[in-house]
C-alpha cells in the first residue's frame, strides 16, 4: 500500500512539472507573439509617418522647383538651379523610405551587423542584472532621503 501510494505521488508530480512546463511555453509563446505584434505596428506606423512625411516634402519640392525654374526663366542664371540638387537628394530618400524598399535594406543590414559585428552591440557595463538594478534603485532611495528636493538619477 505504501509503496504504491509513492509510485501515485511521484506521478502526480511529474504530471504537475509537465503541465507547468506547458503553461510556461504557451505563455512565452504568447510573449513573444505580443512582442511581435506591437513591433510589427511600431513599423507599420513608422512607414506610415515616413509617407505623410513625403507628402509635406513632395510638396515643398514641387513649389520650390516652380519657383527656382520661374526665377531661372526670368534671370536665365543657371547658379538659380543649385538648389534642385540637395532637394533632390532629400525628396529621392523620402520617397525610396516611404515607397521603395529602404526599409528592405536597412533590415537586411541589421541582419548583417548582428551576425557579423555584434560587438557594436555591446551595452557598456553589460547586460544589467538584478543585483545592478536593486543597487541603482536603493542608491536612488537614498539620494531621495538625504537630498528629496534633488531629482533622482
Amino acid at each position: 500500500m505504501g509503496n504504491n501510494f509513492t509510485i501515485n505521488m511521484e506521478e502526480n508530480f511529474k504530471k504537475n512539472q509537465d503541465f507547468i512546463t506547458e503553461m510556461n511555453n504557451i505563455k512565452i509563446e504568447r510573449q513573444l507573439q505580443m512582442r511581435n505584434q506591437m513591433r510589427e505596428r511600431q513599423v507599420a506606423l513608422e512607414i506610415a509617418k515616413q509617407r505623410e512625411l513625403f507628402y509635406w516634402v513632395g510638396a515643398f519640392y514641387v513649389a520650390s522647383a516652380l519657383g527656382t525654374l520661374a526665377c531661372y526663366r526670368y534671370m536665365r542664371k543657371p547658379t538659380i538651379l543649385i538648389p534642385l540638387v540637395p532637394l533632390t537628394f532629400i525628396l529621392s530618400y523620402q520617397a525610396d523610405f516611404a515607397y521603395g524598399n529602404k526599409h528592405h535594406r536597412i533590415l537586411v543590414e541589421a541582419e548583417h551587423i548582428m551576425q557579423f559585428e555584434a560587438h557594436l552591440l555591446e551595452l557598456p557595463l553589460g547586460v544589467p542584472t538584478p543585483a545592478s538594478i536593486d543597487l541603482k534603485r536603493m542608491q536612488n532611495d537614498e539620494q531621495k532621503r538625504l537630498h528629496p528636493h534633488l531629482p533622482p538619477l
